[in-house]
């Protein structure tokens, strides 16, 4: 371990091959900036000494391999400096104020990213999540939310960028780690990473780490299909050399700009179709396969009609991915014809552009931040990714690529862990109740307390991603009301508050039907009724079983004068006489309430909903509406029942306010 400080003490480089490749680098970044990767090798060969990655390649070699995929990536001086001193953490004591000084903020909060991905990759339990149990559900379910958390825990997508060239260089150089060790990583790189990769849109790096990682979990299967790739491939690159050729004539005749290029298959792909279509190896259409590109989108139709004009196209076989766009953006036109000697051809035509974001993905708006091109505002909404990124009009200088590579993923959800590693799905500021319940009503029940990574935490503490919980819980336990409040803040899951709710809708049932009776006979007797319907009354209180009323009547959610209202108005009493009469029963000792108070505010807009017509003392609910402000319903009301779990949060605590109140306040 080396002790960081202001003075810490560089040697000069020694290794002529880094000097070469720092050398290089001068072609695509400023010399201020490769002086700066200079120093950043200096600081790493000090640091990485003769350590080595489980592979066995060691560190600084691992590192500048990995910082020249992202060259070819295109990414910025910081993401390679970040990438050169991504092991640091574990070699230098006072890393950070070592990286702030030396190579500023945004570097040293790049390996900070780093470094929480490496942990949580550690803490997850990656062997457990990688076993051959990948038909599982509930171990692919996890694999998918381990994915989600790594995305949801950086600010900054070019971690994750450098983690994925990071896993494509340890692939690399698999083959000098154990057996053993060469599945583990492969597995973990299979189910993660490449999945990462292509949700992405970095598909160099998705392909290399698919084809690779098959080459270790199943090395037989991988032999077999280069072994047929290679048995034709002089025959099959003459055939694709000719095709190229009258393509390029054909196009050219047509006054279509245009490169044509064969496109290389890869293994993984091979496999996959193979698999997923039950085809051998010859039935595949795209093993022969070139690739058309153009200057926009006008000349991608009409290059489609010329190849399909040339030769015959094969039924089923065309997919226009520029007017469907993939959900990760992948844009092309991909159409399968009957070519030369009557064989199978793949043909996939797109824009210059489009290509570049096909290889490249995110990484691809890199390309364009010389020259001041810009794009307009883009929303992307990648498959799972909330917001993979917003590209701001006018981009003209790195500091705002920077800025429009900061990201907030996940914006709504935060991922944690259980004590065993196992990651829970939650929604943003959810709390240990929250998550207590998502792993089982009854836990959530008997909920007492929490830890959040060892640290005892208030039962409604906001919840952090790739936090540890751990759930405190007595043995007979039961919910508190309070956990109901909105003011409090104990639930924040919807799916949560139903169980809190449900669980005091059920206990004492027997117990609330008899109270319920008592009171409804003591109403009924205070209005001279003696025969009446009662299932009349409970359909009058918006209830559809008696039983549920008088359950509601003996839990206190319906009050005494909502069930004379509703005898009276079946018994064809005089409402308002006996309306009075109940009315002055509660006025005797209480002040007559003249408005609401919502979440404790007065002087809020607010309407008395006509579906339950609540008068005070009714115990009451505000609901935000979408235009009319706060609508004021009885809390037993049918629509408030009946909301759906997804709209509670537009509930809101209300209360009447009285007179008194008033003046007093005033």
């Amino acid at each position: 371990m080396i002790h960081g400080s202001s003075s810490l003490q560089i040697p000069a480089l020694s290794d002529n091959d880094t000097q070469a490749w720092i050398d290089s680098l001068a072609k695509h970044y400023s010399l201020a900036d490769v002086e700066l990767v200079r120093q950043a090798c200096q600081l790493a060969t000090l640091a990485y000494d003769a350590h080595a990655e489980l592979t066995g390649e060691p560190l600084l070699q691992h590192a500048t391999s990995t910082a020249a995929i992202l060259v070819s990536l295109n990414l910025d001086a910081e993401s390679i400096i970040a990438t050169i001193l991504y092991a640091v953490p574990a070699h230098i004591d006072n890393w950070q104020e070592t990286l702030k000084l030396r190579f500023g903020n945004n570097v040293a909060r790049l390996v900070e990213g780093l470094l929480r991905i490496t942990q949580v990759q550690e803490f997850s339990e990656l062997e457990r999540l990688q076993q051959q149990e990948q038909e599982d559900a509930d171990n692919s379910k996890q694999v998918e939310s381990l994915r989600k958390m790594l995305l949801a825990m950086v600010q900054d997508i070019r971690v994750v960028l450098i983690k994925l060239a990071e896993r494509t260089q340890i692939l690399r150089s698999l083959a000098g780690a154990s057996r053993e060790q060469q599945v583990l990583i492969a597995r973990e790189i299979q189910g993660i990473f490449s999945p990462l990769a292509n949700r992405l849109g970095v598909w160099q790096l998705k392909w290399e780490m698919e084809d690779l990682s098959l080459r270790y979990l199943e090395p037989q299967l991988y032999k077999e299909v280069a072994k047929l790739l290679d048995s034709r491939r002089v025959d099959r690159e003459q055939y694709i050399a000719d095709v190229e050729e009258l393509l390029k004539q054909k196009l050219a005749q047509a006054g279509i700009q245009a490169e044509v290029s064969g496109r290389p298959k890869h293994i993984y792909s091979i496999i996959n179709k193979m698999r997923r279509k039950n085809l051998d190896f010859e039935q595949l259409f795209d093993v022969r396969a070139v690739r058309i590109l153009v200057e926009d989108v006008k000349d991608c139709y009409s290059a489609l009609s010329l190849v399909q004009t040339l030769w015959q196209p094969i039924p089923g076989e065309f997919d226009d991915y520029i007017a469907r766009p993939k959900s990760n953006n992948y844009r092309s036109l991909h159409t399968a014809v009957s070519g030369p000697e009557g064989l199978a051809l793949e043909v996939q035509i797109r824009t210059h552009e489009m290509h570049q974001y096909s290889e490249l993905g995110v990484a691809a708006h890199w390309r364009y931040k010389e020259g001041g091109k810009s794009d307009n505002i883009l929303d992307e909404k990648i498959a799972w990714l909330r917001q993979i990124l917003a590209w701001k009009e006018g981009a003209t200088d790195s500091s705002d690529l920077l800025e429009q590579f900061k990201t907030e993923l996940f914006q709504e959800n935060v991922y944690v862990f259980t004590p065993q590693g196992k990651v829970i799905d939650l929604p943003k500021d959810a709390t240990p109740i929250d998550f207590a319940y998502a792993l089982h009503t009854d836990l959530g029940h008997r909920t007492r307390g929490a830890k959040v990574d060892g640290n005892i935490v208030p039962l409604n503490y906001k919840l952090q991603n790739a936090q540890r919980i751990e759930i405190l819980t007595t043995k007979h336990g039961a919910p508190s009301r309070d956990w109901l409040s909105p003011t409090l803040g104990y639930l924040k899951s919807a799916s949560a508050r139903a169980k809190v709710r449900h669980w005091f809708r059920h206990q004492h049932a027997e117990e609330n039907v008899t109270q319920g009776r008592a009171k409804l006979d003591k109403e009924l007797h205070r209005a001279g009724v003696n025969a009446i319907n009662q299932e009349k009354i409970a359909q009058k209180l918006h209830f559809n079983k008696l039983e549920d009323c008088l359950s509601a009547i003996g839990r206190g959610d319906v009050s005494e004068y909502q069930i004379a209202g509703a005898i009276h108005e079946i018994a064809h009493l005089k409402p308002l006489e006996k309306a009075n009469q109940v009315v002055a029963r509660k006025t005797t000792a209480q002040p007559v309430a003249t408005e609401v108070t919502v979440e404790g505010v007065g002087n809020l807009q607010t309407y008395m909903a006509q579906c339950c017509k609540p008068v005070f003392p009714d115990a009451i609910v505000g609901y935000v509406t979408c235009d009319r402000g706060v609508t004021i319903h009885s809390h037993v009301c049918t629509f408030i029942r009946r909301l759906p779990d997804e709209r509670h949060d537009r509930l809101l605590h209300a209360q009447w306010r009285s007179v008194k109140d008033k003046k007093h306040s005033g």
